[in-house]
């Protein structure tokens, strides 16, 4: 009878608690989605931009947000405990649930489904219609990515071991598999939007990882030092003719001087004071960009920007005599020039991963380290925290500057839209997902979410599912904040949660984020 009694207690106080969580869940769901779900904008007959409610709408996504936490909170969490599939301490997966999930029953299932749907997908989508077609498209792409996880699962500890010359033989590689697999013309939006787009983004990363993840100087306004970089290109090269070889180390040093620049009046502050200084800095040099219209051109930006030659020895330029098709007798073909890029932004990029260790192991990167631990530390071991910091900013805005020139080579067109707010934002985004100062986790970091916004883009089959009127680029930033929050949740500490020294005592150990306080270790 007692034992009936503490069953019920127990499940009236599940219900309770049910019914909390779906509260919450339901008023964070009113007030995230409102704006997004509950009004949208039309125009009436006399032309004009009004706002339509639709409270029906969002009283649904709100009921759905609620009834979804309610059932995990009484049913689903409950039974994975019960079942031992979820810890009941963590709410963490097990490895247990993990070799379940990954079985090789699963795989084979996986890899016939896979192959299956690439072979006959396409006819598959033909004969049941577009509707039922983007479910046949979202049923292979989930496929693959399972086949995918598979692999990475069973074979971490050998990727783990052997990552970086993994992921630089899959780098080399990718023009090659995206050419064979859908040819010069096809292969065009792969290389550039995917392959380009992404390092771009790495490189920056990796730069400004030298000031937030090495010296711990939170930079909101690096993409400061990406417009000097890039406007220093367009305007010299536009103006004088210099070639891209000579612009690029004279923009690296353009924007280190501008780094040198901001460092000075900001040597005192630490923090969210050093945040906002930062940040007004960024905006100050857009504004400049927009308003110096006699020098930038101002918001019609600088077009014609010449494109970048293999040392003037081949050309990319149709008119040209020394144009690649003639020199080789090969068919003309805009692709040569976007792998041709591909290849130099990959090797900026190894130049600054290999800048970028080197500076670890030497004093100035211990003193970036220490830096970050413990400023007054810092100075008590009589460590000059001025030529620290300046050299943090210099060095991290000297690869900003390659990466914008790079940019304005690729782009031929620089305006200040490409400089806002939003792009440091990401690139500080990049960094604290990946692990701060871990190059490896930012590399994946810049992958999945430059790589995953861009497929969105190419994921038009969803208009079959949600009509017409579903636009996914406009859900591009959602999705990206939605991930953002997920794996602060599930890695709080980044992709890669441990911080290896550089300096160690007799065995080398790397300190785990679970071991250590959240900003700290």
């Amino acid at each position: 009878m007692a034992m009936a009694e503490t069953k019920k207690s127990a499940g009236s106080a599940t219900v309770a608690a049910g019914l909390r969580e779906a509260f919450y869940a339901a008023v964070i769901a009113f007030f995230m989605f409102v704006l997004l779900v509950g009004v949208k904008t039309d125009q009436n007959i006399h032309n004009e931009l009004v706002l339509v409610p639709r409270p029906y709408l969002l009283a649904t996504v709100v009921l759905i947000a609620a009834a979804v936490r309610f059932l995990q909170v009484v049913y689903l969490t409950p039974f994975l405990v019960a079942q031992k599939t979820v810890d009941a301490g963590t709410g963490q997966l097990p490895t247990a649930f993990a070799l379940r999930f990954f079985s090789k029953p699963n795989l084979v299932i996986g890899l016939v489904m896979a192959a299956g749907l690439l072979l006959f997908g396409n006819s598959l989508q033909a004969a049941v219609g577009p509707y039922w077609g983007a479910y046949v498209g979202l049923l292979r792409a989930a496929a693959i990515i399972y086949v995918i996880a598979w692999v990475i699962f069973y074979f971490r500890s050998f990727i783990s071991a052997h990552s970086y010359s993994l992921g630089f033989t899959i780098l080399l590689v990718y023009p090659v598999v995206m050419v064979s697999l859908f040819g010069f013309q096809g292969s065009l939006k792969w290389v550039d939007n995917f392959g380009i787009q992404i390092l771009i983004y790495v490189m920056l990363a990796w730069g400004l990882n030298i000031v937030v993840g090495l010296a711990g100087l939170l930079d909101l306004g690096y993409v400061a030092f990406y417009a000097v970089g890039a406007y220093s290109y367009a305007l010299l090269g536009t103006q004088f003719g210099w070639s891209f070889w000579i612009l690029l180390p004279v923009a690296g040093i353009m924007a280190a001087m501008w780094g040198v620049i901001l460092g000075f009046p900001v040597l005192r502050l630490r923090g969210d004071y050093l945040a906002i200084v930062t940040l007004a800095f960024g905006e100050i040099i857009r504004l400049v960009l927009i308003n110096w219209r006699e020098v930038t051109n101002g918001a019609a930006g600088i077009s014609g920007i010449p494109k970048v030659s293999f040392f003037g020895v081949i050309s990319f330029n149709v008119s040209d005599p020394n144009y690649i098709s003639k020199v080789f007798g090969i068919a003309q073909s805009g692709a040569y020039y976007k792998i041709f890029l591909y290849y130099l932004i990959l090797a900026l990029c190894v130049l600054t991963g290999y800048v970028t260790i080197r500076l670890r192991r030497l004093p100035v990167g211990r003193a970036w380290e220490a830096l970050r631990e413990d400023e007054i530390a810092c100075r008590s071991l009589g460590i000059n925290t001025t030529t620290t910091k300046l050299t943090a900013f210099a060095i991290g805005a000297m690869f900003g500057g390659f990466a914008g020139s790079f940019f304005a080579a690729r782009q031929g067109f620089v305006s200040p839209e490409s400089f806002i707010f939003l792009e440091s934002a990401i690139i500080l985004a990049i960094v604290v997902l990946g692990g701060m100062g871990s190059l490896g986790g930012i590399a994946v970091a810049a992958a999945v979410m430059v790589g995953g916004t861009e497929i969105l883009r190419e994921m038009q089959f969803l208009k079959q599912i949600f009509g017409p009127d579903f636009t996914p680029e406009l859900y591009r930033m959602l999705l990206f904040g939605a991930a953002m929050v997920i794996v602060m949740v599930w890695k709080p500490r980044g992709f890669v949660g441990s911080r290896e020294p550089t300096a160690f005592l007799k065995e080398r150990k790397a300190v785990a984020g679970s071991f250590t306080k959240e900003g700290h270790g």
